[in-house]
């Protein structure tokens, strides 16, 4: 598989942060990449560091956002953006390191959460 920095998506990932006031997340910690030959049927995933390595390297945490771009790229802008708020939804308040999962006792993530942060975006 082969990977490389997406800086178109970093760039809308930035908007995103911006315009939907997610003060928890340092865009400056969560980079994007692109990448192409995956075997996933995914449009996009997201990786964290796990807690680990700020405790014993000392590396505050970050994020990598990866997009399919055989899959993601024939998305519409829209279904695109749906994409990464989808991924960012993942990051918690606590910007640890760690990833929500799609279902909890406090958070859902799915499309009718998702239908509700595009509302807010218009």
């Amino acid at each position: 598989m082969r990977y490389k920095l997406a800086p178109d998506i970093k760039k809308k990932i930035r908007q995103l942060v911006k315009s939907l006031n997610l003060t928890h997340v340092k865009a400056k910690n969560v980079h994007c990449i692109r990448s192409y030959d995956a075997k996933t049927r995914a449009y996009a995933r997201i990786w964290g560091m796990a807690k680990l390595f700020k405790e014993v390297v000392g590396i505050e945490p970050h994020y990598i956002i990866e997009v399919n771009a055989k899959r993601f790229d024939k998305l519409s802008e829209r279904e695109q953006i749906k994409t990464l708020i989808h991924e960012l939804m993942h990051i918690p308040k606590t910007f640890s390191g760690a990833l929500l999962s799609h279902r909890s006792r406090y958070h859902k993530i799915n499309d009718r959460e998702i239908e509700k942060i595009m509302q807010a975006l218009k």
